[in-house]
């Protein structure tokens, strides 16, 4: 039993999760609508009979019905993110963005990864709409994102996140990974390598697709055709593929370099090849993709393509956020960033040049 924080009869504790507005009105002495009040107009009620409901509040341990207020407002104060992979810490760091943004702004975010399957996106996007979201951000499995269409005629806000739109009525924010593939191996040509190898996830996936062809691009570039790039394609974009295509490479003659599509993947393929004895970059070099953290902190310094992540992330949930609260005035951005290269240790000096 419990006395009321305004004094009265005594008022039963609710079991845990059952409590509701009537009980904090009942242990505050105060009506239902004071506490409505509270909630939802405060500056409508005195301080210290919002203080007394605030102390109910605590005291019972009361949590409003988000859902309730969302069907009654017909609308809600959370946005979607889908990503593709939550164990990659480029979608960390591109969380932080959008976390920080919708935060200052007053939302919430809904997380949820599509781990590459289809089904996933599909499921946890009608989730996504289920829980009535003012919009999502969403880096879609392949790449034409037709379930991020399907939101849209849904009347649901959609930006695509690390995806680049061919339509001009939405809005997305990328990097150029043509650019960033091209970045890459065209670094390690500089650095005297002619048989380069590629270690890349799936080809649905956009990013793989874009930075295979920045790869080849700089093989034209260099005068070298297409069987200059070996190509290792693995189901997945983390450090055990890595380490299955590093032992693939290992079964015939070593490539002068190899080029990663993500780091993650470079650092599986490091850990074997320096396992094995060879030397990076003495023996082979190696270029990975992102720059995350862990890369400057490998047992030989990774040399990545730098993407901007947390600028990824807070563009994208401004754009987002203005089209949920202006769709009247919103003027739909297609914004593509501009990659960096990064190097370090693992793709210096790869090949002795011949004297004279």
């Amino acid at each position: 039993m419990s006395t009321p924080s305004g004094g009265g009869a005594k008022v039963p504790l609710p079991r845990a999760g059952t409590v509701g507005i009537k009980h904090v009105a009942q242990h505050a002495g105060v009506s239902p609508g004071t506490v409505s009040n509270v909630l939802n107009r405060p500056e409508r009620v005195a301080p210290a009979t919002r203080a007394r409901v605030e102390r109910a509040i605590r005291e019972l341990g009361f949590v409003r019905n988000g859902s309730a207020s969302t069907l009654r407002a017909g609308q809600s104060s959370s946005i979607g993110l889908m990503i593709l992979d939550l164990g990659n810490p480029f979608f960390t760091d591109v969380a932080r963005g959008v976390e920080d943004v919708a935060s200052e702004r007053g939302y919430a975010v809904i997380l949820a990864s599509s781990g590459g399957s289809h089904d996933k996106e599909r499921r946890n996007l009608t989730v996504l709409a289920e829980q009535r979201v003012r919009g999502v951000l969403i880096t879609p499995v392949d790449q034409e994102g037709d379930q991020a269409e399907l939101l849209r005629r849904r009347g649901v806000a959609v930006v695509l996140l690390d995806h680049p739109t061919p339509r001009a009525n939405q809005c997305s924010v990328a990097v150029d990974d043509v650019a960033g593939g091209e970045l890459a191996v065209g670094h390690l040509l500089e650095q005297g390598a002619r048989d380069v190898a590629m270690v890349t996830g799936p080809s649905v996936l956009r990013q793989c697709a874009d930075r295979r062809k920045g790869a080849l691009r700089a093989l034209r570039a260099a005068g070298l055709g297409r069987d200059a790039l070996r190509e290792v394609a693995v189901p997945a974009m983390n450090a055990r593929a890595g380490q299955e295509a590093a032992q693939r490479l290992l079964e015939g003659d070593l490539p002068d370099a190899i080029f990663c599509a993500n780091d993650l993947l470079a650092l599986g393929v490091l850990r074997v090849l320096l396992q094995a004895g060879v030397k990076v970059p003495g023996d082979v070099a190696l270029i990975g993709y992102d720059d995350i953290e862990f890369t400057a902190a490998a047992a030989v310094p990774l040399s990545s393509v730098r993407q901007p992540t947390y600028q990824l992330g807070r563009i994208a949930t401004d754009l987002l956020l203005d089209e949920c609260d202006n769709p009247s005035g919103h003027a739909h951005q297609q914004v593509m960033f501009q990659p960096e290269l990064v190097v370090r240790e693992s793709s210096r000096q790869l090949i002795a040049q011949p004297e004279g």
